[in-house]
């Protein structure tokens, strides 16, 4: 396997694009069949006996993880979301969605954002984070105890500079929700020679601007824009009527569209 993309928040879209098309000379089948069947082992030891279940969120590594699941036999799965998201994406939610799957809002909205201005198109991973725990570790917790789980599986990986536990792939917080991490180990190369060599279905955030970098985070979310301003712009290439509903509430937004 050759390594060609290095952390997550220091590789350019156009980079992710270049690794899809040469993915077969990066990673081969059978070096990807290996990495899956090892992984699918240590899930089988690590959850035998608890009650699993995990989170998807229509992601690469998320979609990646989902498959992995099933074929571990973990089915049950969640989703958090918030009334932010992209409306084409969550139309393709709704049609690969899981059959098991549990979607729970957060309840972020328009007048939420307009009350948390810093939450607007972070420019640094810190501020970024905190989407993370506001709509799916919030979500997560609530689905944890709810189902009475043991653990619940993520797609979190080393490569994002992600946190996945001190010394293993498992980690509890303060409030009891243990999270385990089977992907950590995971390339970036190898996540999306599993997407091409298995036809795995992708939302279309990922053809969408930078859609590698932002992932399927809430529009508000969407990092690395560089200002509000190109934030805007951005969002507004996608779906032009986030950027109108948005006016309504955020003088940004509105004096972007009087720009125009």
């Amino acid at each position: 396997m050759e390594r060609v993309l290095g952390k997550k928040q220091s590789i350019r879209n156009e980079d992710w694009l270049k690794a899809v098309k040469r993915i077969e000379e990066l990673v081969s089948r059978e070096e990807l069949d290996e990495k899956v069947r090892s992984t699918i082992d240590e899930i089988r030891h690590t959850t035998g006996g608890k009650k699993a279940a995990y989170a998807w969120s229509a992601g690469k590594d998320s979609l990646v993880l989902g498959k992995i699941c099933r074929r571990a036999g973990i089915v049950d799965c969640m989703m958090g979301i918030c009334n932010l998201e992209y409306p084409a994406f969550m139309k393709w939610v709704d049609k690969h969605k899981p059959k098991e799957l549990e979607i729970i809002n957060t309840g972020q909205d328009l007048e939420w954002l307009s009350k948390h201005p810093s939450m607007l198109f972070p420019q640094d991973s810190a501020t970024a984070a905190k989407w993370f725990s506001i709509v799916q570790h919030r979500a997560q917790a609530k689905y944890y105890k709810e189902n009475n789980l043991d653990v619940i599986l993520l797609g979190r990986r080393r490569a994002d500079g992600n946190y996945c536990g001190k010394g293993s792939n498992i980690y509890s917080n303060g409030n009891g929700v243990t999270r385990y991490s089977p992907l950590a180990s995971w390339s970036h190369e190898e996540i999306l020679a599993f997407i091409h060599y298995h036809k795995v279905s992708m939302p279309p955030i990922y053809r969408w601007k930078n859609g590698y970098l932002c992932g399927t985070h809430p529009w508000p979310a969407r990092q690395w824009t560089g200002s509000e301003e190109n934030g805007w712009r951005e969002v507004y290439e996608i779906d032009q009527s986030i950027v109108c509903d948005a006016a309504k509430w955020i003088d940004g937004a509105a004096k972007f569209l009087n720009s125009l």
